[in-house]
């Protein structure tokens, strides 16, 4: 079985800073995909849990799709909620982003790392 790492040293964490791990690692027809924030530049972006979740689902989409993935393809995404009042709000977004066909689902809540309400990361499923 061949081990493929992508985006390797192209993430970035506040203050611009590299990030020591892939953005997702596929093995198998498996794609796991690294927990995702509300980043852009390397700051967190958005004030809202719902600002917040779109940015955090769309980076995660982005590395899927950059994988040569789909949303399609996804089979279980984790949530970490800063806040569980802000659960409510962000089902209503994730609902917007997979609808009719939603994957498996963690959610829990958990102080985050850095200053945001929300992370996500996937796994996601193609026959090799």
């Amino acid at each position: 079985m061949t081990i493929k790492r992508h985006g390797v040293g192209e993430g970035r964490g506040s203050a611009g800073r590299k990030l020591p791990f892939a953005k997702a690692v596929e093995a198998g027809g498996w794609l796991h995909v690294s927990g995702q924030t509300p980043m852009r530049d390397g700051e967190v972006a958005g004030h809202g849990i719902v600002e917040q979740a779109h940015i955090a689902i769309q980076n995660m989409l982005q590395i899927v799709k950059d994988a040569g993935y789909s949303p399609a393809d996804i089979v279980r995404v984790g949530v970490w909620l800063d806040d569980a009042r802000d659960f409510w709000s962000f089902n209503g977004v994730f609902e917007s982003y997979f609808g009719e066909n939603p994957p498996a689902r963690c959610c829990v809540q958990s102080a985050m790392v850095v200053d945001c309400k929300v992370e996500v990361d996937c796994i996601a499923f193609k026959a090799p």
